[in-house]
């Protein structure tokens, strides 16, 4: 929900300093007003709980000890107040006071607020319950810095609640399995960055990710394998709630569901057998909604997965259905033919109102994708938006809560600008009246796994996901986007030291290209690079779930903040001539001094034109350049001929863009004038 009360912007505003400096948290407060003097962080350090108890709380303290230890370096994971007398637990270094326990079953209601007071010789948080707890702990960790007298946090007074109660991500592992310590460690970067629902994408067409003991053919013959025992669901389950992060289990249907069809191929609208899909895409195989005995196996498996998943919301998703099934079956076309049901989106509506039925009949809440915004469908369902906000809008307006995950989708490798700037209370949103706007929750990124690995997952999310993590919990007006990279960069790295391996893992696949080669000039050359947007891949190579994912493509960064950092530097290139001379010579050199290693690779043998179109770019800078430093505008001739090469070089070769292409364009466009 948004936040209600009065913002105190006056005490800080946007772009004010903390002792001198940005304030390096995402995402940024509530509200905040920075004091005098400094809390150290030494060996002594402490932390002691009073107020409520609970062993989630002493859970959440360990925890928090042993990420302060690991990020200042400081033995501290033995320094917890454990009993619960009072007294002692005031002398602690940072007291926290939690008021009383929160739902038993996290949901939208949980109160996430706090309060952290940070003086001189001790800090306060206190919280109403236990997940407020955790998100003051989450702000006090981003807090930490180092100075020339050691780490330490800067006295502060912070009053923080979300603007939004759906904060999420969703793992699709469907398409491509994500082991357990993945899906654990991308739990505990969620928890630093205050987001509170993993939504898990658990079927699909190419598997059936999750153990059924009731139709066990669903992982047996659906899965090649790989799926979760219901016991991990449970350990993964347990370890979220440990982190105040509901998980919403998705399994799909009536679409994208050929991996049920393998062992049950009596739930199809045609004729088996059916084998697990390997190719992507929107495909023919769907349920049923003719036959009866479908929804009497949903209803069984609903009702297994329904107390296998404690949250109230189960997901059903229902997107991307084509009909072509349905159209092709008599038995199909007889049934709708019987029931007045005049198109297959109504038929899909039918199907959807079933079963919204048989989920609510297990107790929960149905959540499923923008198609199942049909007449028919109750209300009580909740539609998370990938069509965008005019689609989002219209389901408040009729009554229906909402999620926008449209401009979230972290597999189309945005930049985190272009995500930083969705807001699912703009655009077709904000002419909602306060009741509809009331029915939106919040947002969700997605991560669809095509081209996702359990080696390259942490990179395809983070730090990206951090910038919607700010958007969907810091004030509306929280949108300064350098402030916002600043911030981003040093989050990046402290996310290292709660386990995630987004920036590990990258020289070990630079390496792997190489064969374990020296990696300077293949890194200095990726750096400029970034992956094609959209689903441009799809479209230039042919992919399945067996392909190798070990190219550059795979293993360059979604955003170059090296060519961002250029680009402003040309945007003021008078006083930034010998930063950008200096690039420039370095990126001429490295096209050339790159190209032994590009050639010594069979992976990477693709990239040698884009090596030898970094080089001329970078000469046709440097040319530009001195155009610009001699005061005389350049030759048409040549002009025409170094923007020719910026548009043939701005183009993608082996999937891949050199993002500085535009900037030196524009250097050129410049030595014009």
């Amino acid at each position: 929900m948004r936040f209600q009360r009065p913002l105190l912007f006056a005490a800080f505003m946007l772009g004010t300093t903390l002792r001198g400096q940005q304030p390096n948290m995402m995402p940024l407060p509530a509200e905040i007003k920075p004091s005098e003097g400094r809390l150290v962080i030494d060996g002594s350090f402490h932390v002691g709980l009073t107020g409520y108890q609970e062993a989630r709380l002493q859970r959440a303290a360990d925890r928090f000890l042993v990420h302060l230890g690991a990020e200042t370096g400081i033995p501290l994971a033995d320094h917890l107040e454990g009993d619960a007398l009072e007294s002692d637990a005031t002398k602690a270094t940072l007291v926290v006071d939690c008021d009383h326990a929160g739902e038993t079953v996290q949901s939208v209601k949980e109160d996430e607020s706090y309060a952290l007071e940070v003086g001189p010789k001790q800090a306060r948080l206190t919280a109403p319950d236990p997940v407020g707890v955790m998100r003051g702990l989450a702000t006090f960790l981003q807090l930490v810095d180092l100075d020339s007298k050691g780490f330490g946090v800067p006295a502060v007074a912070i009053h923080d609640r979300p603007r939004f109660q759906w904060r999420g991500l969703m793992i699709d592992v469907g398409r491509h399995w994500m082991p357990v310590d993945a899906i654990e460690r991308n739990l505990d970067a969620m928890e630093l960055l205050k987001l509170n629902v993993f939504h898990w994408h658990l079927s699909d067409d190419q598997g059936f990710r999750v153990e059924s003991k009731v139709f066990p053919k669903l992982q047996e013959m659906g899965s090649d394998g790989h799926y979760y025992s219901q016991q991990q669901v449970k350990d993964v389950i347990a370890y979220a709630r440990d982190r105040g992060i509901r998980v919403i289990p998705e399994f799909d249907m009536p679409g994208h569901s050929t991996a049920w069809f393998v062992g049950y191929p009596e739930l199809a609208s045609a004729p088996g057998p059916y084998s697990i899909e390997r190719k992507w895409g929107i495909l023919d195989a769907c349920m049923n909604p003719a036959n009866e005995k479908v929804y009497e196996f949903l209803d069984a498996f609903i009702g297994e997965m329904a107390a296998l998943f404690p949250d109230e919301d189960f997901h059903v998703g229902g997107d991307e259905v084509n009909g072509v099934q349905w159209k092709a079956s008599p038995e199909i076309q007889a049934f709708m033919q019987q029931h007045g049901i005049k198109s297959s989106a109504a038929l899909q509506a039918y199907f959807s109102a079933r079963v919204v039925g048989l989920v609510e009949k297990h107790g929960k809440r149905t959540v499923g994708w923008d198609e199942v915004l049909q007449p028919g469908v109750p209300t009580s369902v909740v539609v998370q938006s990938w069509r965008g906000q005019k689609s989002l809008a219209e389901a408040a307006r009729q009554g229906y809560a909402g999620i926008l995950s449209a401009g979230y989708y972290l597999d189309l490798m945005q930049p985190a600008s272009r995500h930083y700037g969705v807001d699912p209370m703009e655009g077709a949103t904000a002419g909602l009246t306060p009741e509809e706007q009331s029915r939106i929750l919040g947002g969700e990124a997605c991560l669809w796994s095509e081209y996702v690995t359990p080696q390259i997952i942490d990179a395809k999310i983070w730090p990206r996901m951090a910038a919607i993590a700010e958007r969907l919990w810091s004030p509306q007006q929280t949108k300064e986007v350098d402030s916002m990279y600043a911030r981003l960069a040093r989050v990046s790295r402290l996310l290292d030291f709660v386990g995630l391996e987004h920036r590990s893992s990258y020289p070990l696949m630079l390496e792997r290209l190489t064969d374990f080669k020296p990696i300077d000039n293949l890194r200095t050359f990726d750096e400029i690079l970034e992956p094609v947007k959209g689903y441009s891949r799809e479209e230039m190579r042919s992919y399945n779930s067996s392909s190798p994912l070990n190219r550059l493509v795979d293993a360059t960064p979604a955003e170059s903040d090296r060519a961002r950092e250029f680009a402003k530097l040309v945007a003021d290139w008078s006083a930034h001539k010998d930063e950008i001379k200096s690039e420039l010579t370095m990126w001429r050199n490295d096209g050339d001094d790159v190209l032994p290693v590009l050639q010594g690779s069979a992976l990477l043998e693709e990239d040698i034109p884009l090596a030898q179109d970094l080089a001329a770019l970078a000469a046709a800078g440097l040319e530009a350049l001195e155009y610009l430093e001699s005061g005389k505008p350049a030759p048409q001739p040549w002009v025409t001929a170094q923007l020719a090469l910026v548009d043939r070089t701005s183009k993608p070769r082996a999937e891949l863009l050199i993002m500085i292409a535009k900037p030196i364009g524009n250097l050129i466009q410049a030595a014009k004038q």
